[in-house]
Parts: structure tokens; sequence; C-alpha cells
């Protein structure tokens, strides 16, 4: 089986009708290319997005974009987006770049990030997708942990930018500002490029994606996905979300997270649909479904903070006539707001999961709308091995028994895996023991399988739509004066699913007050993306520890979720919300 008839048999299959067939024909579907031995090469610019989109539907809508301040908007079929990312790739090789190169993504949500992350797969670089929201320090650890080849980013980063890599001791072949910049390349010089480049020649096991994702006792790991992991793997996605060719798209989240990559980028061009992009700095929700029911969205996939917060409007305002799938994904999201969007749209928000780490791993599929269980994020896709194991490995088979999401990889090694934390074999080592990925999250399943998540196994806080590392708030927290020790944990939010909370204990000199709680939140500002700002602090004077001086974080978790129950608030605990001159910081 070629890849190109992959992709074909996929587009059809997400064309049947029939969601009892669609369902037959996806498990024979993934059967098939679970045992499929993949060609040694594999570029998908050249040849599924070129080769199949721009030859067949070229004139086709391949992007909106819209600025939801200036009502700014531009379309793009996929002959002119293959066009544009030939073009960058052109300016790149101009200058020196060349496969197996980094290139670092510092953009919001642009058309030039969909053209890079095109031009980055054609020609064999390694994409470094970086969110906007990072600190200067941030970007310094990144650049030397992964040093920069070329970068593009935005105006407002750039000094950030030039002040890391001076610090990192980096040259970068090419810095392309989107905007103008001293000592930068405007895009807009790519316009003068050819609009044809030859493809890379792509190993299919080339590491061609590098994100960096949150750990808990160290820094970011570094997640390497290869030219058919992300590609390839992303058929999982787009079969479970339910793409359509020509469908029209959206998922709301920023560039720089693998969530962008999945949804805005390979879900629907794996399958010649139509992506969509709203630009925008605070989420003004009603503007924003506004304009996703004004631009006739198909599917929709939004992060249950965001869903929350759209059932909260008079949904009978819009027209939603156009929608067809409503996707969530991040945490479980509330049965009532599911009921209250169905109600406005007709639709059942379907939840699904996966990690940085894979493409989608488990969901409700199209076929699962009016047998879901609200609460359930579906079962797994027929492209991953996925059990429940207990703590020494062995397979769960009882219903109603929490156990670790584990992919086994004795009987298929699923292609959405990632292959591995690069530069990093310990951790990688780590995460694959006796043939199984440890994914580091819990869940359950009931007696007609249904899945239901069940939380993080290590200490990884859940935020929003965001991964937030306890080691990075606390080596923030810890940089001040005043903090001895610190000890962040993720605290039960029914709108959140968690916030961050920071434990301190203050060094000699300093006691507990309101002033230096201002004071704490105030240079955690400073040096986290938005984020991982402690939401909360709470001065304490002791942490519970092991034998060896380890943090029980677990017992800490536990304190939080009784205090919770209780709606006990302790006297030293200070919460973000009570400094109205700190600002917003939403995210």
């Amino acid at each position: 089986m070629s890849l190109e008839n992959v992709y074909r048999e996929a587009m059809a299959l997400n064309t049947i009708t029939d969601m009892g067939k669609r369902e037959s024909a996806a498990k024979i579907f993934f059967e098939k290319l679970n045992r499929t031995t993949l060609p040694e090469k594999f570029n998908w610019a050249a040849e599924i997005f070129e080769g199949i989109h721009v030859k067949e539907r070229g004139d086709q809508l391949a992007l909106i974009w819209t600025d939801l301040a200036t009502d700014e908007e531009n379309r793009y079929t996929y002959k002119e987006l293959a066009a544009n990312g030939n073009k960058f790739l052109n300016f790149a090789r101009k200058n020196g770049v060349a496969k197996g190169d980094n290139l670092y993504m510092l953009t919001p949500i642009v058309p030039e990030t969909w053209f890079a992350s095109f031009a980055g797969i054609k020609g064999g670089l390694v994409s470094v997708p970086t969110a906007t929201s990072m600190t200067e320090r941030e970007i310094q650890f990144r650049f030397e942990a992964y040093k920069p080849d070329v970068i593009v980013a935005f105006e407002g980063l750039t000094d950030l930018v030039d002040d890391a890599l001076q610090k990192a001791d980096c040259t970068p072949k090419a810095k392309i500002v989107l905007g103008q910049k001293d000592g930068w390349v405007s895009y807009t010089q790519i316009a003068a490029e050819s609009a044809d480049a030859d493809p890379a020649d792509v190993g299919k096991d080339d590491v061609l994606f590098c994100f960096f994702t949150s750990g808990t006792t160290g820094l970011p790991k570094r997640v390497g996905h290869s030219a058919t992991s992300y590609p390839v793997g992303h058929l999982s996605t787009a079969i479970i979300q339910g793409l359509e060719p020509g469908d029209v798209h959206h998922n709301l989240s920023a560039p720089g997270w693998a969530k962008w990559a999945w949804s805005s980028f390979f879900a629907p061009f794996n399958l010649g649909a139509t992506a969509t992009g709203f630009n925008f700095t605070a989420l003004d929700v009603a503007k924003y479904i506004a304009t996703v029911a004004r631009y006739k969205v198909n599917s929709f996939c939004a992060p249950p903070t965001a869903w929350r917060a759209f059932v909260g409007l008079d949904l009978g305002n819009y027209d939603f006539s156009a929608m067809k799938y409503s996707l969530s994904a991040g945490e479980p999201l509330n049965p009532e707001v599911i009921e209250q969007w169905k109600k406005a749209t007709g639709t059942e928000i379907r939840d699904f999961y996966g990690q940085t780490e894979s493409t989608c791993m488990i969901g409700n599929p199209p076929w699962m709308e009016g047998k879901m269980r609200f609460g359930s994020f579906g079962y797994p896709s027929p492209m991953y091995d996925v059990i429940l194991t207990d703590d020494e490995g062995n397979a769960i088979t009882e219903p109603d028994v929490t156990g670790h999401i584990v992919v086994r990889l004795s009987h298929w090694r699923a292609l959405g895996l990632f292959h591995e934390y690069i530069d990093d074999p310990q951790k990688t080592q780590a995460a694959f023991v006796n043939n199984m990925y440890f994914t580091g999250d819990k869940a359950s399943f009931d007696q007609d399988d249904y899945w239901w998540f069940v939380g993080r196994s290590d200490d990884v806080i859940k935020s929003s739509d965001y991964r937030v590392g306890p080691f990075e708030v606390e080596s923030a927290l810890v940089e001040h004066p005043a903090v001895m020790e610190a000890a962040v944990v993720g605290s039960p939010d029914p709108n959140r699913y968690q916030l961050v909370k920071a434990c301190v204990i203050l060094a000699e000199g300093y006691t507990p007050s309101k002033a230096l709680a201002l004071e704490l939140f105030q240079h955690t500002i400073d040096v986290l993306a938005k984020f991982k700002i402690p939401r909360i602090i709470e001065f304490v004077e002791e942490l519970p520890k092991t034998i060896s001086g380890k943090i029980r974080r677990v017992e800490l978790r536990e304190t939080e979720e009784k205090k919770k129950e209780a709606a006990a608030d302790s006297p030293n605990e200070y919460f973000y919300h009570q400094f109205p001159e700190l600002g917003s910081h939403k995210k």
C-alpha cells in the first residue's frame, strides 16, 4: 500500500454517511495500515499536500484567516499556500539553511505560520514551534538546548530573541521578522522568491518536529516526531474528528503547541479540508463565536475552558446551521456544558485524548454521537494498542479499575507515537518499559468499554489547555530572596481543571504577608510564561517529604483536594485574583 493510497482511502472513509459502515471501514483501514511497511522515503508536503491536494483541488481554499481586532481577512487556496511555503523554503536555502537544520517559529496565529510549517516539512528541517508567551529565560534555555539555524518571529518578540541568542551564544543563519527590525530580514522580502521548490530527500524516520514539553523533575523535554509519526499518525486524529474533503475546520489553539499542529495543520490538510485561523490577543468569546458562525465552520475544536465560556452566551443569536462536529480535548468536560451546546447547535461535543508524544489515541469518533456517555473520553483509536496496566505493568482486564494508560508495542508500533526525547536517552528509556510506552496518565474503563480519564500519574499540572511542570515554577520562585523552598502542585478548579498552586517556605527574616505574596506573584510574571504563573501562593512552615528528602507532592495534592471539598482556605493563602494591580493574565 503506497502512502498516497492510504490518504485517498482515509478521505473516502470520512465521506461515508452511514456511521455504522464508517465505523467498520475505519477498523479495517487501521488494521491494514498497522501492518503496512512504510516506504523508506516520505515527504508529506511534496507527496500529499502538493501531489494530491494541489494537483486535484488546487483552487479550493486551504486556509481562511482573519484578525478579530481589525477584521482583516486573507484566503489562500491549496496552490497559493504551497507557493508561499516554497518561497519561504527557497529563501532559507539561499541563506545556507539545509536539511536537518532547526527552524524556530515564534509566531502568532498568522498565515506565515502555516507557510513556514509547510516549508519545514518539504525542506526536511526540524520545526521547533515556540509559544509567543515564552519569556527570555525560557527562550534562552531552548536555544542552549537545541541550537536555532533559522528563526521566524513576530516583531514584538525580536528583542527577547536577540537577548536570548546573545546569552546562549548562538548565531542563526537567518532571522526573519514579521514586521521590521534592525538586524532581521523582513518577511516581505520572501515574496520575491520562486514559488517552486525541490523537496528534500526525507527518510521516514528522520526527525522533523521538536516540541518542548513540561516535565515533573526537570526542565522541558524535547519530544521528537518523525517524517511519518505526525503526517501519517494524524490520520487517527482526522478520522476521530470526522473531517471530510472541503469541510471548514476551526481549532482554537495557538501555534507553539502540539495541539495547533494536530488540529490546525495536519488533520485538515491530511484530508483536503479548509483550515481557519482567528488571530486574537485576549479572547472575546462573543466575537469569537460570532466569527465561527460567520465562516460557516463545519467542525469546531476547542478546550473545555472555552466551551464553558461559550455556553454562557445567548447561543440563539448565532447561526450554527453549518456545524456538523464539535470537539474538545484537554480534560473532562462537564455534561451540562455538552447539553447546552447540543441544544444550541444540534451537535454533541465529542471528547478525545492524546499527548505531545502522540497523535489522537483515545476518543469519541463521529459514529459515537448519540451513544456517548458524557464525561467519558471514548475508546482507543485502532491505530494504537492502548491498554491499562497496574503499577507493575500487568494488563488490567476488569472494569472500573484505575490504571496507567499504556501503549503496547509488542503487537505493532503505533505510527503516531513519537520516536524519542531528543538527546535524552535516559528519559526515553524511562518512558518505554517492557515494550510499552507509559503516557503518565491514568484512566479506567467501564463494563461497556467506555474509557474515563482519572488524572496524571506524575506531578504535571493540567491547567486549561496547558501542561505545567512544577520544577520550572519552583525554580522561578526560589530565585527570590524571600523563598527558601517551594513546592508546586495542581489545585482543583471547576473552570480550568487545575490551578497552579505554590506552597512556599520563607527564608529567615521574612514573614507571611499580602505584600510579600504580591511581590512573589510579580516576580513569577517577570520570568514565567503566563500559563505557568501561580494562581495561589500559600506560606507554609514545612513540606511533606520522603526519607530521602524528596517532596511528596502527592500528599500536597491530596490535602488540596480535601480543602477544596470542604471549601476551606488557609490563613496564609493568597489568590491571584485578590490583586487587581497584577492584571488578568488569563492565559
